[in-house]
């Protein structure tokens, strides 16, 4: 009989089942062959497999050594597979004593389990290898080294209806996350020998409780130290609120880069649907520090402008999350806007739009989620401020004109950052603070969530945005002179009025009023200008 042993194929974020087959020969020369379209990592795992054993006392077998990574026609990539072949190779020598399914002749004659007659299997063995999945690197001592993508596999083996997962001991607190599934946190490859053998009893990994874990997001900057700025604070409430995209405009020195990093203060705590989410993303980009078992806080993404386009959206030869991705139900914060290059912003035009972004690859296409918040920053010049007159004019036109109007019509919110003057400077700072704009934010929200559960109004569109915005007729009639004067597309048309929405609940009204439309219509800044 073939051993067989199941890990797990990562694709994106999602994982299906990777059956490894082990079939040795005896009869013919020493030779270790992979197959089933491995790439260069998998092929060395033979290397460090032999060694991993050899070191643990195990030795490799002698003749043709087979190991077929199944199904054959998707592409296997990484160190994962190092832990399942080692076992595979061992039950195919009888070290690891598989069990025989009922019916089978075995060892202990008339089937049942291999071992012997009258004794039970939960005496005599430990964990079935058909009833988990498993995966880990091997380092050459046979310790087991951390992998990505740890809780989709764990998500898989629950939609499988499988017993446990065997991840390395830096990954169980991530697997324990998905609760139904047992999780045991090995160390090294005599552990996983012994828990199969029943020689070592090891307690699974208690299960998280990630209701309890979760906790909100604490900025390292308190909007109450920020000195004047109160209408950006506004409009920043106004876009936490309906995790609205947002760009500030104003001279270097007034704030912008301050308020930003203060902004995940104001956010609502993630939920634990987002956060196992957001885990998941991080796992499956090998970006979740070791022992660390859930993404606790919305994560805030700061990428530098000399960032290329994969790294931005995602990509590579084997797609993998870009800075897109790792700000899911988070926040991408990209200061000094126009220089990041061209090609790299257009970029994120569709993922703006869809919340998700495609990477297609020959062999197939990923799907990555990309639901995030875009704040940007950006000074009028590129040396900071605005010269006067005609000339100054023109030098703020060619440097606002590095960024498309596509890509502008966007962002839902364009709000100016001035100077602060003198008096506010050398006062003390009386403003809004972060628990202030917070709890705004939060009755907004619920607000929201009693009209149309847990969609933001970012996102509202086509029947739904008819149906939430209930304009009194002055509003449209407000509505209809902005979108003759300032000549907005069917896009803008429609980030007023989400806008215009999410103003309303901040303010508590049912209904949107003109005063709720002129004010959407004023963070229209920079249509105009691009």
């Amino acid at each position: 009989m073939v051993p067989k042993v199941r890990s797990f194929i990562l694709s994106g974020i999602d994982a299906q089942v990777c059956e490894i087959e082990i079939d040795l020969d005896d009869t013919q020369l020493q030779k270790e062959t992979v197959v089933g379209l491995p790439d260069a990592a998998v092929r060395e795992s033979l290397e460090r497999v032999r060694s991993a054993m050899g070191n643990s006392g195990y030795p490799m077998p002698r003749g043709r050594t087979l190991i077929n990574l199944a199904p054959a026609h998707v592409r296997k990539e990484g160190p994962a597979y190092d832990l399942p072949i080692a076992v595979g190779v061992l039950i195919a020598q009888g070290v690891i004593q598989q069990r025989v399914p009922a019916g089978v002749g075995g060892v202990g004659g008339g089937g049942g389990w291999n071992g012997g007659v009258g004794e039970s299997s939960e005496e005599l063995f430990g964990l079935d290898p058909r009833s988990v999945l498993i995966a880990g690197e091997l380092a050459l001592d046979g310790r087991v080294r951390p992998i990505r993508g740890v809780i989709a596999m764990t998500s898989l083996a629950k939609s499988l209806g499988l017993d446990a997962v065997i991840v390395p001991d830096a990954n169980a607190p991530e697997a324990a996350v998905v609760d139904g599934v047992r999780v045991f946190g090995v160390s090294s490859l005599a552990q996983v020998v012994g828990l199969f053998n029943g020689g070592l009893e090891l307690e699974p990994t208690p299960a998280v409780d990630v209701a309890s874990m979760l906790e909100s997001s604490r900025a390292s900057v308190d909007f109450g130290e920020i000195k004047g700025q109160e209408s950006v604070k506004r409009a920043l409430v106004i876009a936490a609120a309906g995790q609205h995209n947002i760009v500030m405009l104003g001279p270097a020195g007034t704030g912008k880069t301050m308020m930003a990093k203060a902004l995940p203060g104001i956010l609502p705590p993630l939920t634990p649907e987002e956060a196992i989410e957001v885990t998941r993303i991080y796992s499956s980009a090998g970006e979740l520090e070791a022992g660390r078992g859930l993404i606790e806080s919305r994560p805030v993404r700061t990428p530098h402008h000399t960032a290329s386009s994969p790294a931005i959206v995602g990509g590579g030869i084997v797609p993998r999350a870009g800075e897109i991705s790792l700000a899911h139900h988070g926040v991408l914060f990209l200061d000094e806007l126009p220089e990041f290059p061209r090609r790299v912003l257009e970029t994120m035009r569709q993922p703006l739009e869809d919340r998700v972004v495609t990477i297609a690859r020959a062999h197939g296409s990923v799907k990555f989620p990309a639901s995030f918040m875009l704040v940007a920053a950006m000074n009028p010049t590129p040396r900071g401020d605005v010269a006067p007159g005609e000339v100054g004019q023109q030098e703020m036109d060619r440097y606002l004109s590095r960024i498309s109007g596509p890509l502008m019509d966007r962002i839902d919110l364009h709000v100016e950052a001035p100077a602060v003057p003198w008096k506010e400077l050398s006062g003390k700072a009386t403003g809004s603070t972060t628990a202030q704009m917070a709890e705004q934010v939060l009755n907004a929200r619920r607000i929201m969530h009693a009209r149309q559960g847990t969609t933001v109004n970012a996102v509202l569109r086509g029947k739904e945005l008819d149906e939430m915005m209930a304009l009194s007729d002055s509003a449209k009639v407000l509505l209809e002179q902005a979108m003759t004067q300032l000549g907005l597309s069917a896009r803008g048309y429609d980030k007023v009025r989400r806008v215009a929405r999410t103003i309303a609940d901040v303010s508590g009204s049912n209904q949107v009023l003109p005063e709720h439309i002129g004010e959407a219509v004023q963070y229209r800044l920079l249509d105009r200008r691009v």
